[in-house]
């Protein structure tokens, strides 16, 4: 029988607006949320799904301004990789993260964060985590979502 795992609260519970400083190598163990799930097929997967189902949504699709979403599939694929515990591309090639900034000139509305959760959802249930793991990611997401709301004015 398995034992108990617990999660790995330092990454989960930071301010969503604050990003996590990157590790150095020798402090970034085999044993966080990222290697614990399977690292890199792990999250490039969560996001290649999340992308298929955008890619369907023409309210949410229209949100993306490259025709190709390929580039926000790779931001994405890299910012989730690091916050996690992964590598530290984002942080390299990016810089801070900025959520909020980044998305301040998109209307997250209501109807916009709740497409995105729902296609988020259908991503990480592809995954088929341990339900620990699902419960860990799924609040973070939920929680970055509601985050980014920055207008309650709907669409006419």
């Amino acid at each position: 029988m398995m034992g108990h795992v617990e999660p790995e609260p330092a990454r989960a519970s930071l301010p969503l607006t604050a990003a996590q400083p990157p590790r150095a190598a020798a402090e970034r163990s085999s044993d966080g949320f990222y290697a614990a799930v399977g690292g890199h097929e792990t999250f490039a997967l969560l996001v290649d799904v999340f992308y298929e189902e955008v890619a369907k949504d023409d309210y949410l699709r229209a949100m993306y301004p490259e025709q190709d979403l390929g580039p926000a599939k790779e931001r994405l694929t890299m910012f989730l990789e690091q916050y996690w515990g992964g590598p530290t591309t984002y942080s390299e090639r990016r810089g801070h993260p900025r959520l909020r900034m980044r998305h301040a000139a998109f209307k997250v509305t209501p109807r916009a964060r709740d497409a995105w959760l729902a296609h988020m959802r259908v991503a990480v249930t592809a995954l088929n985590l341990a339900p620990l793991y699902e419960a860990q990611l799924w609040d973070y997401l939920e929680r970055a979502a509601h985050s980014l709301l920055n207008t309650f004015e709907e669409d006419a």
